[in-house]
């Protein structure tokens, strides 16, 4: 981490973060002093720290990057470097925000200017047809990389981690051996009639400037994944002592 031992936000930032900033900061002629960075913290992110960094310039606007500091013990949600292999490869694309650095637990990309997406959010929907359209392209896109669907094996990831972790009240009370089940059904149900392709697999981190802006569960899935969790994540309330417990009456209407 940085030597400021002080608990501020700055102090948050590890020293080779900082580096690259300094570095970004020397390439814009409008910033004069490059150690005079703020760091604002940012509500919203579920497995990380973001920050907004923003420096005074000599003309009206401040310049401003995001840092992402990776948050620990995530990496049995997903593979970290496949989720940085995927951003930078949208970066190069167009899509979402320019990748500007990385460091040891976290990268620096553009700031753009947008909001997480609720579960009311979600429910909108104008909102619900322009993630749709969104969807629909970043399901065309062809991903580097082996075209392997990760799903079931992912899955039953999650499944044996959270009965490492559960004691035996927990395991009953989360329906443990029926999602066992359910894993199996479902694969044995649909593997043979849906199509795969590159899914975002996390529409919550949507965010509103008509771009598809967080990537850490993309992979290759089937279709009918992105299109069943957008209807989940509407029924989902993330903030409450129950967000496991899904609110099906929140579902729309057909």
């Amino acid at each position: 981490m940085g030597s400021s031992r002080d608990g501020s936000p700055k102090s948050r930032l590890p020293e080779d973060a900082n580096r690259i900033l300094r570095s970004l900061a020397a390439t814009w002629d409008d910033v004069a002093d490059l150690e005079a960075l703020q760091v604002v913290p940012l509500k919203g992110a579920m497995t990380n720290e973001v920050y907004q960094i923003k420096w005074p310039t000599s003309r009206q606007r401040s310049r401003k990057v995001l840092v992402r500091i990776y948050g620990e013990g995530v990496d049995v949600f997903f593979d970290r470097e496949q989720e940085i292999r995927t951003f930078e490869f949208m970066s190069r694309q167009g899509q979402g925000p320019r990748f500007l650095g990385r460091f040891s637990n976290g990268r620096v990309e553009e700031f753009i200017h947008a909001r997480t997406l609720s579960a009311f959010d979600l429910r909108d929907p104008e909102i619900s047809a322009l993630i749709a359209a969104k969807m629909k392209e970043f399901h065309d896109l062809d991903m580097p990389g082996p075209k392997t669907l990760l799903l079931w094996d992912r899955l039953r990831n999650w499944l044996s981690a959270a009965r490492r972790i559960s004691s035996p009240d927990e395991a009953d009370a989360f329906h443990l051996d029926a999602v066992e089940e359910e894993i199996s059904f479902l694969k044995e149900s649909i593997s043979d009639f849906v199509s795969i392709t590159f899914a975002i697999s996390h529409v919550i981190s949507l965010l509103i400037v008509e771009a598809l802006l967080d990537y850490e569960y993309a992979c290759y899935n089937h279709v009918a994944f992105d299109i069943a969790n957008h209807f989940c994540e509407m029924a989902a309330d993330y903030h409450t002592d129950t967000p496991h417990i899904l609110d099906y009456t929140k579902y729309p209407g057909v």
